[in-house]
């Protein structure tokens, strides 16, 4: 049976992520993605080899990502976000196969799929802003700073929420 292109993508994300956190061996993640989302060998070594391509050109797409996320510096933005950034400029910049358009919406769907919403947000506005920066179109940069704002008060949310729990959890332990 064909793989999905959608699936395809996810298989490329997670190794992008993995290779990011753990840096493991590509032998390991074959039989571990095999094994973990029933695919075969042939196609997570295809999601290899465009996980090696994005690799070879990993500082000019972080360069990208950096040069329109002003307001939030990239070592901010969380793994799962920056790999899911990351392939989409990959795609939406160097794979010419791929429509600006599915680039972007496939990257918002691995955002809500992986991350939050708020991310989902911030990701398309970070490629639209780079996609039409590429076209030599003018962009609103508000429009970018206000998904960040966005972003920023979702982890912050976060971060009272679980030092609010935290501090329950200290309570009930007394």
């Amino acid at each position: 049976m064909a793989l999905s292109q959608q699936k395809f993508r996810e298989i490329v994300f997670q190794l992008l992520y993995s290779q990011d956190i753990i840096n493991s061996d590509e032998a390991l993640m074959l039989e571990l993605m095999m094994a973990e989302l029933s695919v075969s060998k042939k196609n997570v070594r295809l999601a290899q080899e465009q996980m090696q391509k994005i690799n070879l050109l990993l500082p000019e797409i972080d360069r990208l990502i950096t040069s329109v996320s002003k307001s939030y510096d990239f070592d901010r933005i969380q793994i799962v976000t920056k790999n899911i950034l990351r392939l989409a400029v990959f795609e939406l910049i160097y794979d010419d196969l791929i429509p600006h358009k599915v680039a972007i919406a496939e990257a918002i769907r691995l955002s809500r799929k992986f991350s939050t919403p708020e991310s989902a947000s911030f990701v398309n506005a970070l490629l639209d802003h780079l996609y039409q920066k590429s076209q030599g179109r003018e962009v609103n940069p508000q429009t970018l700073d206000q998904q960040t704002d966005t972003l920023l008060n979702s982890e912050q949310i976060a971060s009272d929420t679980a030092l609010e729990q935290s501090l329950q959890e200290e309570k009930q332990d007394e």
